[in-house]
Parts: C-alpha cells; sequence; structure tokens
C-alpha cells in the first residue's frame, strides 16, 4: 500500500471525512470496473453495497494490503447477489466494439490501457470465470499475483498462470477485430443512496469460484 494511501486510511479510521473520500476517488473506479465485469448493469448497486460495508468496517482494519481487503469485500457483496438475483453476469456489449490489446510480450503491464473501457470489460466477462477474475485483479485493480491469490484462494503461481491464459485469449480475439474502442465516463463521484428497485441484470457470465 503507498505512503498516501496508507495515511489516508489512518485518517479515515479516526473519522477523518475528507480521507474516506480520497479512498474512494482513488479505490472506486478500479473496483467498479471489477463489479462490472462480475454483475453487468448492477454494479453500481453492489458498489454502494461495498462502500456501506467498508465504511461500516474501516475501524476493524488491522493493516496490510488494504486494496486488496476492499476488494475482497467487493467480490464478497457480488456474490452474494449473483445468488439472490440466480443469475450469470456479463454485459450486452459486441465483441466487435473491442479493438487492441497489448501483445504476448508484457500483457499484463499494457492491458490496463484498453481493459479499463466498458466494451474490453464485456470481453473479459466472456473468459473462463478463472481467468477473468484473475485478469481483473492484476491488471486493474493492480494487486500482485501473491496478494490476488489470497483475494482469491488459490495459489499465486495459479493466479500467474490464469492472468496469463486470460491475456493471451484476449489478445487472440481482439486480433480478429480491429474496430476503435468507444470511450466512455467513468463513474467517480460519492456513493448514491439506492432508490426503488434494482434493475434487472442481464448478466450472462458465471461467477468465479475460489
Amino acid at each position: 500500500m503507498t505512503g498516501e494511501l496508507t495515511e489516508a486510511v489512518v485518517a479515515a479510521q479516526a473519522g477523518d471525512e475528507e480521507a474516506f473520500r480520497c479512498l474512494y476517488r482513488s479505490l472506486q473506479p478500479g473496483l467498479l470496473r471489477y463489479l462490472t465485469a462480475l454483475v453487468g448493469a448492477d454494479a453500481e448497486d453492489v458498489a454502494s453495497e461495498t462502500w456501506l460495508q467498508i465504511s461500516r468496517d474501516l475501524p476493524t482494519f488491522t493493516g496490510g494490503e488494504f486494496r486488496a481487503w476492499t476488494v475482497t469485500i467487493a467480490r464478497n457483496r457480488a456474490m452474494d447477489h449473483l445468488r439472490r438475483q440466480r443469475r450469470r453476469p456479463s454485459l450486452p456489449v459486441p465483441v466487435q466494439a473491442l479493438s487492441e490489446l497489448a501483445g504476448d510480450a508484457d500483457t499484463a503491464e499494457r492491458a490496463g490501457e484498453t481493459i479499463g473501457t466498458e466494451a474490453a470489460l464485456a470481453l473479459i466477462a466472456t473468459l473462463p470465470p478463472r481467468e477473468a477474475e484473475a485478469v481483473l485483479l492484476r491488471a486493474v485493480i493492480g494487486l500482485d499475483a501473491e496478494t490476488a491469490g489470497r483475494v482469491l484462494g488459490r495459489r499465486p503461481g495459479a493466479v500467474r498462470t490464469a492472468a496469463h491464459r486470460g491475456l493471451r485469449r484476449l489478445a487472440a480475439l481482439l486480433d480478429r477485430h480491429e474496430l476503435p474502442v468507444p470511450s466512455g465516463d467513468e463513474r467517480t463521484g460519492p456513493p448514491r443512496r439506492r432508490r426503488g428497485r434494482q434493475a434487472p441484470s442481464t448478466s450472462r457470465a458465471e461467477p468465479a469460484d475460489g
């Protein structure tokens, strides 16, 4: 965890609201991408539930990788949501809307530039679940293999292998489609109170198991 993030966590635990907003601004974009691949259109609702739990449980955080702690909460909320909905997650975005992903050499380092787009997240959701989550945790959230392994309950080597295979599959798919990636806005504002019933999810991909 970076020094600035560590300081923000300590301050937020002491009740500093601005520090908590700083944590939210730093982590929400990555969490939202991760949740979008897991639960599709319901990602914002699940993200709101995640931040409510983070706010409630923050005093109990005793150190370590804060991003891993937050993404574990997000993953648990996503799995609960999918069990309630009895649906399989995916995004209804065609593969044809995708563009380039980094090639075989150093894919993990360069993938983040492309997989932050909604269209690329749709493609990640078509990967085998273990590979999809490994790619998301490594390239979107930015966790190392050991930390991602703790989140997923797997060995670091298994996470590295799954991420590598997933990135190779993405590169192979994207090689067949050379259309431009559509631009999209990231939602980075503060959580809003949920109103009414949730919109039904259109998801179809299978949640990763641990």
